[in-house]
C-alpha cells in the first residue's frame, strides 16, 4: 500500500534536486560572469603576479641529524 508513495517521494525528490542543481548552476555561473567582467573593466587592481621559480618559494633544507 505504501509502494505508490515511495515512487511519488522519489519522483518529487528527484524534480526538486534537479531544480536545485539547476538553481546553483546558475548563481553561480551569474556571480562568475560579474566578476570576470569586473576584472575586465579594472585590470589595475588585477595586475599579473610576477613568475618565481620554484627556488624562490620554497625554504632552505636543513637536514636534522
Amino acid at each position: 500500500a505504501g509502494v505508490h508513495r515511495q515512487i511519488l517521494f522519489a519522483t518529487v525528490g528527484w524534480f526538486v534536486g534537479y531544480y536545485l542543481a539547476k538553481r546553483t548552476e546558475y548563481v553561480h555561473a551569474k556571480l562568475d560572469r560579474d566578476l570576470f567582467e569586473y576584472i575586465r573593466q579594472h585590470p589595475e587592481d588585477f595586475k599579473a603576479a610576477e613568475k618565481r621559480r620554484i627556488g624562490e618559494l620554497l625554504e632552505d633544507f636543513y637536514p636534522v641529524r
